[in-house]
């Protein structure tokens, strides 16, 4: 039998402990090459050269999932940061628990819109990419290296993801 997780709206402050949201609003910003140019600068804190990492630049490209959705793994990079950022507004979602010890009691799930991005830090759990609606690029920005950098562990119990348990804002 699942679990029901709720989905929240995705904000800074709500995914601060497991990374950074990326997005333009609020960001530090300004012009650069002779004003021709806006810089939006810093947005996420890519964390890659653990154990001598460097860093890729890939796209991913996520296959659309139906909701409801069960989550019954979860997976984390301990050796580096892992930044997706959409190349086209899309929806997705985010499932995400704190780094260390799998804990499955904090869980919590997200809903992501528009061309809003996220950077998992280091060691933070994760599901893998759960787009929704349509095929949807994304860039990502991991760690590359000689040493393996991706756990995943089975969950006890799957959890259902579904439309009714996403909150309103």
């Amino acid at each position: 039998m699942s679990q029901v997780l709720r989905i929240e709206p995705i904000t800074r402050g709500a995914f601060a402990p497991f990374g950074d949201v990326i997005t333009l609003d609020g960001a530090r910003h300004f012009p650069i090459n002779g004003g021709t140019t806006e810089r939006f600068h810093d947005l996420a804190t890519i964390d890659v050269s653990e154990a001598g990492g460097r860093a890729l630049v890939n796209v991913f490209r996520g296959q659309p999932r139906a909701l409801p959705f069960e989550v019954t793994m979860m997976e984390r990079h301990p050796l580096g940061s892992q930044a997706f950022i959409p190349l086209a507004p899309t929806r997705y979602l985010v499932v995400v628990a704190p780094a260390g010890p799998f804990d499955e009691r904090q869980l919590r799930a997200f809903a992501v819109e528009g061309r809003i991005g996220v950077n998992y830090a280091r060691g933070v759990w994760h599901h893998p990419l759960i787009a929704l609606d349509a095929v949807a690029d994304f860039l990502v920005i991991d760690r590359g290296g000689s040493q393996p950098n991706c756990d995943e562990i089975e969950l006890a119990r799957p959890y259902r993801l579904g439309a009714g348990e996403m909150a309103v804002t």
